[in-house]
């Protein structure tokens, strides 16, 4: 029996290649290598979504708010083993005016809901927190940089201590993302080629050596 792992985020699990505005191939972005390490015994769905936010309605894109979404999300990909939250860098940007704790309880509500959602197998709940790699200060200068806005940079850097503790007391596990991956010179905001290689790599370790599935 195949292991269901759903890895909902944003344009950084989507697979954005800042350098050409396109979408890196399955086999270089970080879900479809990760397929590839964990092997047959696991099915991977990716779920990522451009703009994406935990809680947040985008007033210039509709359909963009993680929490109206993933009870259908979960529910489409039943029953589910783990699922992989890599959300809050769109959650930086300065029309949502949330600094980073206020972030973290908007990623603390999604996780909330979705223990709810009657998609798990077994009826157990396994969740793995990713915090999201922090916005190099460089972004401003970037042609995202105007759709951003100020301050996404410090608040984004914030994020993994809060999340670590939204894991802790939520009872998931937790990955500092932004400890495998770096950002791409171009947009200072996507993970480059190898950041989706590396931290791959990593998760595929840690769902063999600390993930129960």
């Amino acid at each position: 029996m195949k292991k269901t792992i759903v890895c909902f985020g944003d344009s950084n699990t989507h697979g954005y290649f800042a350098e050409t505005g396109a979408r890196f191939e399955e086999n270089e972005r970080w879900t479809g290598i990760l397929a590839d390490l964990l092997g047959d015994g696991y099915r991977i769905i990716e779920e990522g979504l451009s703009g994406r936010t935990t809680v947040f309605e985008d007033p210039l894109t509709e359909g963009l708010c993680g929490l109206s979404y993933i009870t259908p999300c979960l529910m489409s990909h039943e029953p589910v083993d783990l699922l992989i939250i890599m959300l809050g860098t769109n959650d930086t940007k300065e029309r949502f005016s949330a600094n980073a704790y206020c972030i973290a309880e908007g990623l603390r509500r999604l996780v909330k809901k979705a223990k709810t959602v009657p998609a798990w197998r077994n009826g157990e709940p396994n969740i793995l927190i990713m915090s999201p790699v922090p916005i190099d200060e460089r972004y401003r200068t970037a042609a995202c940089g105007d759709h951003m806005g100020d301050g996404c940079s410090e608040k984004s850097e914030g994020l993994a201590g809060f999340y670590a503790s939204v894991a802790l007391d939520e009872g998931c596990r937790f990955l500092d993302a932004g400890a495998s991956a770096g950002v791409s010179p171009h947009d200072y905001m996507h993970i480059d080629k190898e950041g989706h290689a590396k931290l791959a790599s990593d998760l595929a370790k840690f769902i063999r050596g600390v993930v129960e599935l």
